[in-house]
């Protein structure tokens, strides 16, 4: 049976698996509010179904709690740092904060963090971007075992590479756009086959290169012993904006690229490569203001098409979830809420 929560429950119960697991107070409650937002902006596949994945990698060595950012290079309007395999919910925001408070003052900041553990929801921080008025584009890569085959072939080359661009809207809710460079994000297959859901066509392939509705083809591996793999989203182009990022993301920010067999080593490893821009230092702030405004409405006056209520802006749908689920609660699925216990038994926490 599929369990609902409130915010806070969860947020508590994730909490106290991540203490179990090694984390000071303060980075299990940031850690934990950030998989929580994720569930409430809509974002399961980067939620609390994250818990039982961490709590193996800390437990293999590939997550270090409570490590700290370290910076590596600062030129001023240019920083790089490692994030030494701490939680990405706590070095990503460590390196935003900096990067942010470049951006301020000079005008722009290009920020290169490596090696982070899994950053979560990317979204999150061109939230924080545009809280402070800046504009913010990020590419990141993803060290784990591959998961989506490239433009043209039959396995998994490399991982879901999300990208994501924020841009403050003047008195307006910001346009947040954040997806995964695949056709849609591996966690969401974790979802859907916790679920026992078949997805649409032209999602998968199987270990054999065909095509599949089974999303446990990239979840458990087959008979074979192989996984399946994600497609590229847009063909040859999501397949090319999933290389930019690991290039940008991984090569560029010395985090690393992919290029060897698959392991069964449980650690998520992103690089993220960041662009931060404050428009008001730009000289075109009024006519960005408005440009931007009287674009957003012109979209919005678009009658709605077959299916859809009106149209909407990238963050909204986030948005909407939020108010929701914090009104109705999170529902986790049974198989999910169960590995999540599982977890916490692993590390002595006793969550129910």
């Amino acid at each position: 049976m599929n369990k609902t929560l409130e915010a806070g429950a969860l947020r508590a119960a994730v909490a106290t698996i991540l203490v179990a697991a090694g984390s000071a107070r303060a980075e299990a409650d940031a850690v934990a509010a950030n998989l929580v937002l994720a569930n409430l902006s809509g974002h399961d596949s980067h939620g609390v179904g994250m818990v039982p994945r961490y709590v193996d990698a800390v437990l293999e060595g590939g997550l270090k709690p409570n490590a700290r950012a370290r910076v590596r290079a600062d030129i001023g309007s240019m920083l790089t740092l490692d994030g030494q395999r701490g939680y990405g919910q706590i070095v990503g925001e460590q390196a935003m904060q900096l990067g942010m408070a470049r951006a301020l003052e000079m005008g722009s900041c290009i920020l290169a963090l490596a090696n982070a553990h899994h950053l979560g929801r990317i979204g999150h921080f061109a939230e924080m971007a545009v809280a402070q008025g800046l504009v913010s584009i990020h590419f990141v890569n993803v060290q784990s075992r591959p998961v989506v085959a490239p433009f043209g072939g039959g396995d998994g080359r490399y991982g879901t590479n999300p990208c994501c661009i924020g841009i403050p809207l003047k008195d307006r809710e910001p346009f947040v756009l954040d997806f995964a460079t695949s056709r849609v994000a591996q966690g969401k297959m974790r979802v859907a086959h916790n679920e026992g859901r078949r997805v649409d066509d032209g999602y998968l392939i199987d270990a054999q290169g065909r095509p599949t509705n089974d999303p446990g083809v990239v979840v458990v591996p087959q008979a074979d012993g192989l996984y399946g793999a994600l497609m590229a989203f847009g063909e040859h182009k999501g397949y090319g904006m999933a290389v930019a990022c690991e290039l940008l993301g991984g090569a560029l920010t010395g985090s690393g690229t992919w290029h060897r067999p698959a392991d069964s080593a449980r650690a998520v490893i992103n690089g993220m490569f960041t662009v931060l821009v404050d428009p008001r230092k730009l000289g075109t702030q009024t006519s960005f203001e408005q440009e931007s405004l009287a674009f957003i409405d012109w979209l919005k006056q678009s009658p709605p098409g077959a299916g859809h209520e009106r149209v909407r802006i990238a963050g909204e749908p986030e948005r909407e979830a939020r108010i929701r689920r914090e009104r109705d609660g999170i529902v986790i699925d049974e198989t999910t809420w169960a590995e999540v216990v599982a977890a916490g038994a692993k590390v002595g926490a006793a969550v129910a």
